[in-house]
């Protein structure tokens, strides 16, 4: 049983890391190939807006489909999804209008912002259940593919970014795109044919009240995860990159330097078992760490605000290494959340409760997106710095909520 888990668990992350790599790399086509058409930061938002809204409902409805038609299902539909996106962006004519153009984009990107939580709910869930069949909580094996699972997404996301820039210079845009559909149908092939089709079926709720009645350690995590991943995107979506363009840097240098971020990003959220100090029972070590690291996380925008308002000697830099600071501890802190959301969640409706979860999450990633256009054209990097630190320490009161222990009906896994 623990032979045939481990080689679901592989199957399924192998399968998240190719549908990772173009995810990554849509964004970084998109973001330069229409800043370099002169599209303001506030539009470069906007393009993604749907992208990151459509992820809401996505995920609530995704984890309720994986738990009534299994996750091996979800996944099929989440890249077939993702190919539908690319192909509509693929469409995209140099002819049309200004405002034709950007309609075109924010509905094909909301295509692919459905795809993208659709698998990331299935692909959660996956784990959860594979860990439960290995049979070694007492080991801390959740706690290891969880960090693993998650860190070596966000490293492939950092090399899609690469990619994305690669392809959109040597193929240009629309080629970039059949590239990657091409990639995306050998990963469809591979799951189809090697997962158990009816993996992760179980009862699903049949009411809204159901659905949304989670336990006090989902909701109070939901409610953290939406300001979190909005403290992160609030300046990295579009304040960084334009800000560190407008010091001088290449494409080439902003893309190479987003994706070598996001790389050690994902590093270090596949140490974060090392890092944090694991319990017993799963809960009474890993809940103070949540609260601890948002804590700390909170101190690194105000820390770079601060230099901004000062005008720090080599402050393109500073930004830099403020930017390294902060995706340490983002990436402790997120690893650590997504941890908790499963040993929080109760085993016959993983997914439903994971897809809740990661509802926050893009909820979080779309107010954020918003914010860091508008905050950004308002001020410029100090204000989507001071939002960051404003949600983050709304962010650690939350953390307080969490409980150290669950239901009796919803056993800890470690």
């Amino acid at each position: 049983m623990q032979g045939h888990a481990t080689r679901n668990y592989a199957i399924v992350t192998a399968a998240y890391w190719g549908f990772t790599l173009t995810d990554g790399a849509l964004r970084m086509l998109v973001l330069l190939h229409f800043y370099r058409l002169g599209y303001s930061p506030f539009a470069l938002a906007f393009l993604f807006l749907l992208y990151e809204a459509a992820g809401v409902l996505a995920n609530l409805i995704g984890g309720w489909l994986a738990t009534r038609h299994g996750i091996t299902r979800m996944l099929t539909v989440g890249l077939l999804t993702q190919i539908i996106g690319f192909a509509l962006l693929s469409r995209l004519d140099s002819a049309w209008s200004d405002a034709m153009s950007v309609v075109w984009v924010v509905l094909a990107q909301g295509i692919c912002g459905v795809a993208k939580d659709l698998t990331k709910t299935a692909s959660k869930s996956a784990i959860k259940l594979t860990s439960a069949e290995a049979k070694q909580q007492v080991a801390g094996q959740l706690f290891k593919w969880v960090a693993w699972f998650t860190g070596s997404k966000n490293a492939m996301k950092g090399v899609g970014f690469f990619l994305g820039g690669l392809l959109l210079q040597a193929l240009g845009f629309r080629l970039a795109l059949w590239a990657m559909i091409a990639l995306l149908a050998l990963v469809l092939l591979g799951v189809v044919t090697s997962l158990p089709r009816m993996m992760g079926k179980s009862k699903a709720s049949r009411s809204a009240k159901e659905l949304f009645a989670k336990n006090a350690g989902i909701n109070a995590l939901a409610a953290a995860r939406v300001v979190l991943f909005g403290a992160r995107d609030v300046w990295f979506v579009v304040g960084v990159p334009v800000f560190l363009y407008s010091q001088g840097w290449t494409f080439t240098m902003v893309g190479g330097f987003l994706a070598a971020w996001t790389i050690g990003y994902g590093l270090v959220q596949a140490l974060a078992p090392k890092i944090v100090k694991r319990s017993p029972d799963g809960l009474s070590e890993e809940v103070p760490a949540a609260r601890l690291w948002s804590a700390i996380l909170a101190l690194v925008p105000i820390a770079i605000a601060v230099a901004l308002v000062l005008q720090a000697p080599y402050l393109e830099w500073v930004v830099v290494g403020g930017l390294g600071l902060f995706g340490f501890a983002f990436a402790v802190n997120s690893s650590v959340h997504s941890y908790l959301v499963l040993a929080y969640a109760g085993s016959q409706k993983t997914a439903e409760d994971v897809g809740f979860y990661y509802a926050a999450n893009a909820l979080g990633r779309f107010f954020g997106t918003l914010m860091s256009g508008l905050l950004y054209q308002w001020g410029g990097l100090i204000y989507a710095l001071g939002g960051s630190a404003v949600m983050l320490l709304i962010c650690w009161l939350i953390t307080l909520a969490l409980p150290v222990s669950v239901d009796k009906k919803t056993p800890a896994v470690v």
